[in-house]
């Protein structure tokens, strides 16, 4: 059985049962689709893009904001046997430039949001097909909408295997470019039964979905939803009210936060901004984070607002499929702070640098090990060789085993920071502030954040003889970043390195946080 065979059996057994929900509050915006109405128009999709000769192999990039149509172009794309490329919404045209090359896609699926950025990329581009998803869809291009309405809703006659290749995922490595992960239609099921194991989703939930779906993050939690045929309603506009209305609104009974929205709505409540005398959350029975670490207060404060709502914490990764390789365990509020014990399906090991296993609380790198482990990195067998050994996948997080069995994280093996739970590597940002004519210098680091976990500092050592303000390097950056990766501190410093040349980030983050 796969992801796709789940739709299926939903549409059969539950036909004109909701399965999707889509919020846009400030447009006053509701829309709702029913399981049988979801499989038709993925079908749809997937005939058009198979009479354009979209078939087992191929690969189609997809770049769209959180919709019920992103879940119709996702599912649609692996029905043809191809492969899905789904793309940050934060990539800027040269990103796209970059995941396009690699992935030598032949269409793009794109959200009327990016046109801009594809158009300024679109003369490096080699994508034979654009489907845009939008209004007035520019020239060359054609509408999503039309496709589907001229397509049969009759079912390709393709069964794809659990070990067929459906996903090419970018995440950042150590370069700096987004590194290219291969998933197969095993891992995707894998990620949907341990969630659903983990989280007992049942007919009657409804999953408030926020973080964006290009992720693995929270639409492999939505796959428990898939698991049990439940409900799920997908918030666009992200704010404490509206996450509270939709809750309130759509009877939500579970939701997946990153810490700095935690942290909103607590500090909303505390502000008086909101009232839960105003909201009936008696819905709400599970609230969960990953994707960063998870401050006890935080957690601490929660159950202070909501003593009835159960809390998880999840731990995971792209290269795992997302979470749930490490998982806390609703029964283990007691151990908030740990990131839990190997998920459902997974083993866990923590590991010296002899690749031996440590002893409890000793520090070692943490390895995990399970269906979910991804395929490889796309082109890249070195690589690959070096991330999964003997079938563990080797984190690059440290960690440490209590003697109860708990793991909890203790560092970064690299220099990675984690901010609002996206993931910037240090280098990607001193890359492009390096290009500034008057910088000589330049270091990026994480500094700690109580909001957002971490946010980018970067220490600059002006080229000699020159005035450089901090106007100056914001506009820039403001020019030649994503907004998650431009410095919200600029500090002006010589940079420490060492005899061989390497930043000493050690220094500079003892010397700023």
């Amino acid at each position: 059985m796969t992801i796709l065979d789940l739709i299926s059996r939903n549409a059969t057994s539950r036909p004109d049962e909701t399965a999707l929900i889509e919020l846009a509050p400030s447009r006053n915006h509701r829309r709702s689709i029913t399981w049988q109405e979801f499989d038709s128009r993925i079908n749809q999709l997937a005939n058009a893009l198979a009479a354009g000769g979209i078939g087992p192999g191929g690969k189609v990039i997809h770049l769209m904001m959180n919709s019920i149509d992103w879940l119709v172009g996702y599912f649609a794309i692996l029905r043809t046997g191809a492969w899905a490329v789904p793309l940050n919404f934060r990539f800027t045209s040269r990103d796209i430039l970059y995941c396009a090359g690699i992935a030598e896609a032949d269409v793009m699926i794109l959200g009327e949001e990016f046109a801009e950025r594809v158009e300024q990329a679109r003369p490096g581009l080699k994508i034979k097909r654009y489907i845009f998803a939008g209004q007035s869809e520019p020239a060359g291009m054609e509408s999503f909408s039309r496709l589907l309405d001229s397509s049969p809703a009759d079912p390709l006659n393709l069964e794809p295997g659990p070990e067929d290749i459906c996903g090419l995922y970018f995440t950042s490595g150590t370069t700096g470019d987004p590194k290219p992960i291969v998933l197969t239609h095993k891992n995707l099921m894998c990620a949907a039964v341990t969630e659903q194991r983990h989280h007992r989703q049942a007919p009657g939930d409804n999953f408030i979905l926020l973080p964006p779906l290009y992720h693995t993050g929270a639409k492999m939690h939505w796959f428990g939803s898939l698991m049990s045929g439940s409900r799920a309603t997908i918030l666009t506009e992200i704010n404490p009210k509206n996450i509270l209305d939709a809750i309130h609104s759509e009877r939500g009974t579970i939701v997946w936060l990153l810490v700095p929205w935690a942290q909103d709505i607590l500090g909303a409540l505390d502000r008086g901004e909101l009232r839960l005398e105003d909201y009936d959350l008696s819905c709400l029975r599970l609230m969960h984070i990953g994707a960063q670490p998870v401050p006890p207060s935080l957690v601490k404060r929660w159950k202070q607002y909501f003593p009835g709502v159960a809390y998880d914490t999840n731990y995971g990764l792209s290269e795992s499929t997302g979470p749930g390789c490490v998982h806390l365990g609703v029964e283990n509020e007691h151990k908030v702070g740990a990131i839990g014990r190997a998920g459902y399906g997974w083993s866990t090991r923590i590991v010296d640098e002899a690749g031996k296993d440590v002893e409890p609380g000793e520090v070692g790198e943490l390895l995990v090990k399970g269906a979910g482990v991804m395929k490889e990195y796309y082109k890249n067998p070195a690589r690959t060789a070096q991330a999964i050994r003997d079938g563990w996948l080797y984190t690059g997080d440290m960690a440490r085993e209590d003697a109860d069995g708990f793991i909890f994280l203790v560092d970064r093996k690299k220099d990675l920071i984690i901010t609002g739970g996206e993931n910037i590597f240090p280098v990607e940002v001193e890359e492009v502030i390096s290009a500034h004519p008057k910088v000589y210098d330049v270091a990026a680091i994480g500094v700690k954040d109580e909001r957002l976990g971490e946010i980018v500092a970067v220490v600059i050592d002006p080229q000699p003889g020159t005035e450089l303000t901090e106007q100056e390097i914001t506009r820039y950056c403001e020019e030649n970043l994503p907004r998650y990766k431009r410095p919200r501190l600029i500090f002006f410093d010589k940079v420490p390195r060492n005899p061989t040349g390497k930043i000493e980030k050690p220094v500079l983050r003892a010397r700023y946080n």
